[in-house]
């Protein structure tokens, strides 16, 4: 009997079955900032500036610029996360729906103090994060010296996102359970760096 060659089956069947390759630019830079848009909240990844270790921290998104592919966030300047970005300006970003749905966008970061930016995205409920020091400074308003933004800048972005109903998405993965065939829940995609620089040229 004939053998198989290994070299003919995909080492990963299930990234091979929902490759979702056949779509545009601009659909997956649109579809990824949506996605973001709607999660909100994201684990920022960054190297400890004492250990080198990899530690991430619970991050708002409080908003997208060029398109989407440059992500802002609220930031106090004396955080460790912004030592760690002096030593290592790279960082990964990474988004999670309940349904298992993700996004994975990996760039690197620059914390800005301009105070015009940090204005035109300000809340209120930041106040509750900086804190009021009573000095009449660092009080948590737009004008606390202490609160900056964070702009990620992707270099490339992974992310899986899904048509299908919850109950489609359980009787897909009930398939592939009992048939051995990967299961086919998500649209799975890919950003280049190349694909970035191509957006940005004309963002």
């Amino acid at each position: 009997m004939a053998q198989q060659n290994p070299e003919t089956k995909h080492a990963d069947p299930y990234k091979e079955a929902n490759l979702d390759t056949d779509v545009s630019l601009e659909q997956k830079i649109r579809d990824l900032s949506a996605f973001m848009t709607h999660c909100k909240f994201a684990m920022m990844t960054t190297r400890d500036a004492a250990s080198g270790r990899l530690v991430s921290r619970c991050m708002a998104l409080a908003a997208q610029e060029t398109g989407g592919v440059d992500l802002l966030f609220h930031t106090n300047t004396e955080s460790g996360k912004t030592g760690d970005l002096a030593g290592d300006s790279h960082t990964n970003i990474s988004f999670l729906t309940h349904a298992g749905e993700w996004a994975s966008v990996s760039g690197t970061a620059s914390v800005i103090t301009d105070r015009s930016l940090v204005k035109k995205y300000y809340s209120p409920h930041l106040r509750a994060w900086l804190g009021d020091l009573g000095d009449g400074v660092h009080d948590g308003s737009e004008n606390d010296p202490r609160l900056a933004i964070i702009r990620v800048s992707m270099a490339t972005a992974h992310y899986a996102i899904s048509h299908k109903t919850i109950i489609g998405h359980v009787a897909e993965i009930a398939h592939g359970v009992v048939t051995g065939k990967p299961a086919v829940v998500n649209k799975l995609r890919e950003i280049s760096e190349e694909e970035v620089r191509q957006w940005r040229s004309s963002h």
